[in-house]
């Protein structure tokens, strides 16, 4: 899995494929870390991990850039990320890795390419 930092300092925890979704978002996780995926299509399970306070917005934005970067999305300009607290994530049962189903939840529109001179 990959780990980023956000410019304020938060961690970031990227999944790889869809054992490591599946570590990060049920196993690593706690409750009130943010859990970031791209709409509709597949892609990495992204942890913006808080140590329970509130991120920052420039943050929740990082960590959605980078769940739309690694996703079918990459090549578009406007990728639909959703995002909630890691405890509204679940797995039905006999589901296979990397399949989740998950509550109360928001969208943010992003450019995967935001950012990336920067890496």
């Amino acid at each position: 899995q990959g780990v980023k930092a956000t410019i304020d300092g938060h961690t970031v925890l990227v999944g790889r494929n869809n054992r490591q979704n599946d570590q990060l978002t049920l196993k690593t996780a706690k409750n009130y870390d943010m859990w970031f995926h791209v709409k509709n299509m597949p892609g990495s399970h992204v942890i913006l991990v808080t140590q329970g306070e509130t991120p920052s917005d420039s943050a929740m934005e990082e960590a959605a850039v980078l769940a739309a970067r690694y996703s079918r999305g990459r090549d578009s300009s406007q990728v639909p990320v959703d995002y909630t607290h890691a405890k509204n994530v679940t797995k039905p049962q006999g589901a296979k890795p990397g399949r989740v189903i998950y509550v109360h939840y928001k969208t943010i529109f992003v450019d995967p390419k935001q950012g990336e001179e920067k890496e």
